[in-house]
Protein backbone atom coordinates (compact mmCIF):
# COMPACT_ATOMS: atom_id res chain seq x y z
CA UNK A 1 0.00 0.00 0.00
CA UNK A 2 1.28 3.33 -0.82
CA UNK A 3 2.03 6.29 1.81
CA UNK A 4 -1.15 8.27 -0.44
CA UNK A 5 -3.22 5.39 -0.13
CA UNK A 6 -2.36 4.52 3.73
CA UNK A 7 -2.97 8.34 5.01
CA UNK A 8 -6.48 8.47 2.97
CA UNK A 9 -7.55 5.54 4.47
CA UNK A 10 -5.88 6.17 8.13
CA UNK A 11 -8.15 9.33 7.50
CA UNK A 12 -10.79 7.86 6.90
CA UNK A 13 -10.47 5.76 9.95
CA UNK A 14 -10.57 9.10 12.35
CA UNK A 15 -13.20 10.04 10.25
CA UNK A 16 -15.26 7.05 11.37
CA UNK A 17 -13.99 7.11 15.01
CA UNK A 18 -14.52 10.79 15.41
CA UNK A 19 -18.10 10.05 13.67
CA UNK A 20 -18.72 7.14 16.14
CA UNK A 21 -18.61 9.71 18.86
CA UNK A 22 -20.38 12.11 17.38
CA UNK A 23 -23.36 9.74 16.63
CA UNK A 24 -22.91 8.80 20.38
CA UNK A 25 -23.09 12.91 21.52
CA UNK A 26 -26.27 13.37 19.21
CA UNK A 27 -28.39 9.93 20.34
CA UNK A 28 -27.74 11.11 24.01
CA UNK A 29 -29.02 14.58 23.39
CA UNK A 30 -31.59 14.44 20.75
CA UNK A 31 -34.93 15.61 21.58
CA UNK A 32 -37.97 16.08 19.66
CA UNK A 33 -41.23 14.76 17.80
CA UNK A 34 -40.32 10.91 16.97
CA UNK A 35 -37.39 10.97 19.66
CA UNK A 36 -37.51 7.12 20.43
CA UNK A 37 -37.64 6.81 16.57
CA UNK A 38 -34.52 9.38 15.86
CA UNK A 39 -32.60 7.99 18.74
CA UNK A 40 -32.95 4.85 18.10
CA UNK A 41 -31.70 5.14 13.89
CA UNK A 42 -28.71 7.41 15.35
CA UNK A 43 -27.90 4.10 18.02
CA UNK A 44 -28.25 1.24 14.85
CA UNK A 45 -26.29 4.19 12.86
CA UNK A 46 -23.78 4.24 15.53
CA UNK A 47 -23.41 0.61 15.74
CA UNK A 48 -22.49 0.09 11.71
CA UNK A 49 -19.63 2.93 12.34
CA UNK A 50 -17.85 0.28 15.34
CA UNK A 51 -18.28 -2.50 12.76
CA UNK A 52 -16.32 0.00 10.13
CA UNK A 53 -13.61 1.29 12.21
CA UNK A 54 -12.74 -1.88 13.46
CA UNK A 55 -13.00 -3.48 9.68
CA UNK A 56 -10.76 -0.52 8.38
CA UNK A 57 -8.11 -0.53 11.32
CA UNK A 58 -7.89 -4.83 10.70
CA UNK A 59 -7.52 -3.92 7.02
CA UNK A 60 -4.81 -1.86 7.51
CA UNK A 61 -2.42 -3.80 9.73
CA UNK A 62 -3.16 -6.80 6.93
CA UNK A 63 -1.13 -4.47 5.29
CA UNK A 64 1.75 -4.32 7.46
CA UNK A 65 0.50 -0.73 8.86
CA UNK A 66 -0.24 1.44 11.43
CA UNK A 67 -3.75 2.57 11.91
CA UNK A 68 -4.38 5.65 14.10
CA UNK A 69 -5.48 4.33 17.43
CA UNK A 70 -5.54 7.36 19.69
CA UNK A 71 -8.51 9.78 20.21
CA UNK A 72 -4.98 12.30 19.67
CA UNK A 73 -4.36 10.92 16.98
CA UNK A 74 -8.04 10.97 15.36
CA UNK A 75 -8.62 15.08 15.79
CA UNK A 76 -5.23 15.67 14.04
CA UNK A 77 -5.88 13.85 10.93
CA UNK A 78 -10.65 13.66 10.92
CA UNK A 79 -12.64 15.64 8.84
CA UNK A 80 -15.01 15.99 10.84
CA UNK A 81 -15.68 18.47 13.18
CA UNK A 82 -16.50 17.79 17.06
CA UNK A 83 -19.96 18.72 18.38
CA UNK A 84 -20.96 20.43 21.62
CA UNK A 85 -22.71 18.12 24.51
CA UNK A 86 -26.22 19.99 24.26
CA UNK A 87 -29.68 19.15 23.48
CA UNK A 88 -30.22 19.04 20.21
CA UNK A 89 -33.61 18.79 18.07
CA UNK A 90 -34.34 15.47 15.93
CA UNK A 91 -34.30 17.45 12.78
CA UNK A 92 -30.95 19.51 13.59
CA UNK A 93 -29.48 16.11 14.39
CA UNK A 94 -30.29 14.39 11.52
CA UNK A 95 -29.11 17.10 9.16
CA UNK A 96 -25.82 16.72 10.82
CA UNK A 97 -25.59 13.68 10.35
CA UNK A 98 -26.58 14.09 6.51
CA UNK A 99 -23.91 15.85 6.18
CA UNK A 100 -21.56 14.25 7.65
CA UNK A 101 -22.18 10.94 5.58
CA UNK A 102 -22.24 12.71 2.57
CA UNK A 103 -19.11 14.04 2.91
CA UNK A 104 -17.88 10.21 4.54
CA UNK A 105 -18.97 9.25 1.21
CA UNK A 106 -17.32 11.01 -0.89
CA UNK A 107 -13.84 10.07 1.16
CA UNK A 108 -14.97 6.50 0.70
CA UNK A 109 -15.17 7.13 -3.02
CA UNK A 110 -11.88 8.83 -3.23
CA UNK A 111 -10.32 5.79 -1.45
CA UNK A 112 -11.73 3.97 -3.32
CA UNK A 113 -10.39 5.64 -6.61
CA UNK A 114 -6.73 5.56 -5.03
CA UNK A 115 -6.82 2.03 -4.03
CA UNK A 116 -8.45 0.60 -7.75
CA UNK A 117 -5.08 2.85 -9.39
CA UNK A 118 -2.71 0.72 -6.73
CA UNK A 119 -4.83 -2.50 -7.55
CA UNK A 120 -5.33 -2.41 -3.47
CA UNK A 121 -8.84 -4.80 -4.33
CA UNK A 122 -9.47 -5.32 -0.54
CA UNK A 123 -9.55 -1.55 0.09
CA UNK A 124 -11.74 -1.01 -3.01
CA UNK A 125 -14.20 -4.01 -1.99
CA UNK A 126 -14.60 -2.23 1.27
CA UNK A 127 -14.97 1.22 0.13
CA UNK A 128 -17.60 0.49 -2.22
CA UNK A 129 -19.47 -1.49 0.24
CA UNK A 130 -19.60 1.51 3.03
CA UNK A 131 -20.07 4.02 -0.12
CA UNK A 132 -23.15 1.59 -0.41
CA UNK A 133 -24.42 1.91 3.44
CA UNK A 134 -23.69 5.68 2.90
CA UNK A 135 -25.96 6.08 -0.21
CA UNK A 136 -28.70 3.94 1.37
CA UNK A 137 -28.51 5.95 4.74
CA UNK A 138 -28.30 9.14 3.12
CA UNK A 139 -32.04 8.49 1.29
CA UNK A 140 -33.48 7.09 4.71
CA UNK A 141 -32.23 10.40 6.24
CA UNK A 142 -33.24 12.74 2.77
CA UNK A 143 -36.32 11.24 3.06
CA UNK A 144 -37.24 11.25 6.74
CA UNK A 145 -36.41 15.30 6.23
CA UNK A 146 -38.42 15.59 3.36
CA UNK A 147 -41.35 18.34 4.00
Amino acid sequence: MKKELFEKLNSYLADTAVMYIKLHNLHWNVYGVQFKAVHEYLEAIYDVFTENMDAVAELLRMHDKYPAASMAEYLKITDVKELASEKIENKAALAIVLDELKALDKKAKETRKLADADDVFDVVAMMEEHSGYFQKTIWFISSMLAK
